[in-house]
């Protein structure tokens, strides 16, 4: 249980709250510390893996608990991104009251709706023993999601200095969501396919 890739992933979790008080906090230190939290607590997700293949110290507590710690680290800092509704960030960009908001609001619904029934359908698929392995491209929205959601943290400030910064964290933002929405489906898929099994064995 406390293997260096199960300490790994419980920081993950703990760094949490420490992301979310940072981000709630004004000023430019406050915000760059909450980018260099979410980052270490990004990196921590790409370690613990690592660590487990490389010092065959995979657990079941691990392979339980590492999805959960991911899961609650991209959904608070969505959650976060949202209800900031800084709509001053876009002044710049003549865009209309209130669509900066929307433009984080349906991608991060889209990214947590989909967790959340790719939760239920790996718990139903996993209770009939149907395996769906992580695609490359499944590797690939997490890693885009990541930086994506990272991007939209640091944009405020990162914007000043290179203009077009927040336009692109919100490119990338519907390009995790778009990839979201593509891996889901390899999901339901295996579900339905199990599903059509069973009518067929029980006809």
């Amino acid at each position: 249980m406390f293997h260096i890739p199960n300490t790994l992933t419980v920081l993950r979790i703990l760094l949490v709250p420490v992301f979310a008080i940072a981000f709630v906090m004004p000023g430019e230190v406050a915000r760059l510390t909450a980018f260099a939290v979410f980052c270490i607590a990004g990196l921590s997700d790409a370690l613990d893996g690592f660590a487990a293949r490389k010092l065959n110290a995979g657990s079941d507590f691990g392979r339980m608990l590492d999805p959960i710690a991911d899961k609650i680290l991209v959904g608070v800092a969505l959650m976060m991104l949202v209800a900031e509704g800084s709509v001053h960030e876009f002044k710049e960009f003549n865009l209309t009251p209130g669509l900066p908001s929307l433009l984080k609001l349906v991608p991060a619904l889209i990214i947590l709706s989909r967790e959340i029934l790719v939760s239920g359908l790996r718990e139903f698929l996993a209770g009939v023993s149907v395996s769906v392995p992580v695609s490359s491209i499944a590797k690939l929205k997490t890693t885009i999601q990541m930086i994506a959601i990272g991007a939209m943290i640091l944009g405020p400030i990162a914007d000043r200095w290179v203009p077009g910064s927040l336009a692109f964290a919100y490119t990338l933002l519907w390009v995790a969501a778009a990839l979201t929405v593509y891996t889901g489906y390899s999901y339901f898929r295996a579900g339905l396919a199990y599903t059509r099994k069973s009518r067929e064995r029980a006809a």
